[in-house]
């Protein structure tokens, strides 16, 4: 297959490098880091074995022309970019595959491209960037592949036996929306908590965001689950996730509360990608991961009032960008 990775942050070169080094034509769309992924290809350290990968380079979409997959590991705050960068990778044929976290994105591709061949790969693993073309894989990296508004035809499982020839174990889903429900369950808290723990415990709970708190450190995922009073943060807004999945119909179920926690003890000091961005001063990806949910949730008339107070303090973070 031609394959193009949009977004060659460290999920998008992870998964596009395991696919271009199985022997798959994939090209990287790039912009800061063209000059060293060029020369030198991407590095990856692994848990399961490091390896190296040449792609091919480009700069402008219009210099790698129409594709058989396109793979979007943006940003979803780059998600405007959507009409101007995608529009000439795809044909009538290509597949349109965002491995996005959050709601909606599928949504915004299809009024762009119609519904037919746009997938959602929800990706569960832990990556970092370490610097351009050098990826850090510390552990899991499972894909659950699904389409939008309609369950996997054949060409969606052709599409997941490639990745697990690639050694990305690879599942499939005939719900893409409660799916990007199910991990939610995880991004609400790890992802927002990590972050609005700059505010303090306290501050968290009420939603109030005292002055300097830009500048104390976040909190990774050890720190989350090794203090009594945050993992039960944690398990709170898990258990607020799930009762708005469950008023939208998706019922998942309370146990998946425990199974996060202990998928993610193994983790150890895991800095999810919002405190990375936050960190590095980026945008977070408020919209897609807190408030989309929030709304969802109030128009379902169920009380997230944790997650209302979780919000309150990331949209004045990002204010205070």
């Amino acid at each position: 297959m031609k394959i193009a990775v949009v977004g060659c942050g460290a999920l998008g070169s992870f998964y596009g490098a395991k696919l271009g080094h199985c022997g798959e034509t994939v090209h990287f769309l790039l912009r800061s880091d063209y000059a060293a992924v060029r020369q030198h290809g991407v590095r990856v350290q692994s848990i399961d074995g490091d390896f190296h990968f040449h792609p091919h380079c480009a700069q402008h979409p219009e210099e790698i022309g129409v594709c058989d997959l396109v793979l979007i590991g943006l940003k979803t705050t780059a998600n405007h970019e959507f009409g101007r960068l995608l529009p000439p990778l795809t044909g009538p044929q290509t597949l349109v595959v965002t491995l996005q976290n959050g709601l909606g994105n599928e949504k915004q591709l299809a009024a762009l491209f119609g519904p037919d061949n746009i997938l959602g790969g929800l990706c569960f693993v832990c990556l970092n960037r370490l610097s351009p073309g050098v990826i850090h894989h510390t552990a899991h990296g499972h894909i659950l592949l699904g389409e939008y508004q309609r369950t996997p035809r054949p060409r969606t499982r052709h599409l997941a036996a490639l990745f697990q020839q690639a050694g990305v174990p690879c599942d499939l889903t005939g719900n893409l929306e409660a799916a990007h429900w199910r991990k939610l369950i995880w991004n609400v808290p790890f992802n927002g908590l990590g972050v609005a723990g700059v505010a303090g415990y306290e501050g968290v709970v009420s939603g109030c965001l005292p002055a300097g708190s830009r500048n104390r450190p976040c909190l990774t995922t050890d720190i989350l689950l090794g203090d009594p009073r945050w993992e039960k943060l944690v398990c709170e807004l898990m258990g607020e996730v799930i009762a708005t999945a469950n008023s939208l119909g998706f019922a998942l179920d309370e146990s998946l509360i425990e199974d996060n926690i202990k998928r993610t003890q193994c983790m150890g000091a895991y800095k999810a990608s919002t405190l990375v961005d936050f960190e590095r001063r980026q945008t977070i990806e408020l919209e897609s991961l807190f408030l989309a949910p929030l709304r969802q949730a109030r128009l379902a008339g169920v009380e997230t009032p944790r997650l209302a107070a979780l919000c309150a303090i990331l949209s004045a973070l990002s204010r205070d960008a």
